[in-house]
């Protein structure tokens, strides 16, 4: 071998070493940063963490607790409750009368005062003549009367002029799906918080309840009727704003249907100076709906305070959808109780609930004898 040869050998096996040991290097490198950045494993293969690392059971995850539910008073006897508020706006009404009728000498001018005063208080016309011919008859006949009589004689006849034989019970509750109640009114006289209200009132009673939002026209309107419903768990269906008022209804009572509840209440618009627009709108509602069945009740919301004018609206909703039931609002207010008589006669349908003050509570259905007692008594 030359002295040439020997030395390339020599550098190629130099050459060699320093090529396995960079590699080795380079090797061992990797490993040193794979494994400072992982947890050993065990020999299960599972990878532990750290110790003294916080674990799952560790952490504490804030628990949001849902809001607490109203509790609605009992219905039964609220209006006999509420007797105090309607005996201030009513009183005047009953004293006049017992006060007139209370005379020694009964003449035609007084026959004249008498007939004023219920006129005043909004009795109507034709409901004010007839029950002052029924009194003068009753007067005549009895005479001279104590005050005792005088007040029982007027009871009974404010009594039969207001209706005690009449089914003022609300339909809520049907068989073999959820009751449809459709509540109609002009904006105002509190219609969305009638809803709300009635709503309390079917919890009161056991039942459960689903709202529809079908007054699409005022963002307002459904947010409230939101917030009535989640006070006492009764969820609202509402669409877009300005929406189509009959989807949003419809969508309302399928919920109701698949949910299994009992009652589902449909707020609807109240836009009376577009009353053809409105009319048409309302019909809609109610065809829409009864491809699911019937409606159950209409019911017609005034402010009781309006006096007459509370008939003109009557008028107009009356001609659109078959009124079941009047809602009078404001009734502790300036109202004259004559509207009961005067609004029952001019829709043939009674009156079977009363609002009686701003409390959530306040909605209560209508007793003749606690209404009349107010009136009379004070």
């Amino acid at each position: 071998m030359t002295t040439l040869t020997l030395v390339l050998v020599i550098a190629g096996a130099a050459a060699l070493l320093v090529a396995g040991g960079l590699a080795g290097l380079l090797r061992g490198g990797r490993s040193r940063r794979t494994t400072s950045l992982e947890p050993p494993a065990t020999a299960t293969g599972v990878r532990t963490a750290p110790a003294g690392a916080p674990t799952a059971s560790d952490i504490e995850v804030p628990v949001t607790e849902a809001p607490a539910l109203d509790r609605p008073e009992p219905v039964s006897g609220r209006l006999a409750r509420l007797r105090s508020r309607l005996g201030r706006s009513q009183g005047s009404l009953g004293q006049g009368l017992l006060s007139l009728l209370s005379r020694d000498r009964i003449d035609e001018a007084t026959w004249d005062e008498i007939e004023d005063v219920l006129l005043g208080a909004d009795v109507g016309v034709g409901p004010s003549r007839e029950l002052v011919d029924r009194l003068r008859t009753r007067v005549k006949a009895m005479g001279s009367g104590s005050p005792d009589e005088v007040r029982a004689l007027l009871r009974d006849e404010l009594l039969a002029l207001v209706g005690t034989d009449v089914d003022r019970s609300l339909r809520t509750r049907r068989e073999g799906g959820p009751a449809v109640v459709l509540v109609v009114g002009v904006n105002g006289t509190g219609k969305t918080t009638t809803v709300g209200k009635l709503a309390r009132v079917l919890v009161a009673e056991g039942g459960t309840v689903l709202l529809g939002a079908a007054d699409t026209y005022r963002a307002a309107a459904a947010d409230q009727l939101q917030t009535w419903g989640e006070r006492v768990g009764a969820p609202t269906v509402r669409g877009p704003e300005a929406g189509d008022p009959a989807s949003v209804a419809f969508d309302a009572v399928r919920q109701a249907i698949d949910g299994g509840y009992d009652t589902v209440l449909l707020d609807t618009a109240g836009r009376l100076q577009n009353k053809v627009g409105l009319m048409d709108e309302l019909g809609k509602v109610k065809r829409v709906v009864e491809r699911h069945g019937p409606v159950d009740e209409v019911l017609l919301v005034l402010d009781a305070t309006t006096g007459q004018n509370g008939l003109v609206q009557a008028r107009v909703f009356g001609e659109v959808v078959a009124v079941t039931g009047i809602v009078l609002t404001k009734l502790d207010g300036t109202a004259k109780g004559g509207i009961v008589v005067a609004v029952q006669r001019e829709l043939g349908v009674p009156v079977k609930l009363v609002g009686l003050g701003e409390g959530p509570d306040d909605l209560a259905p209508f007793e003749p004898t606690a209404f009349v007692d107010a009136i009379i008594d004070g």
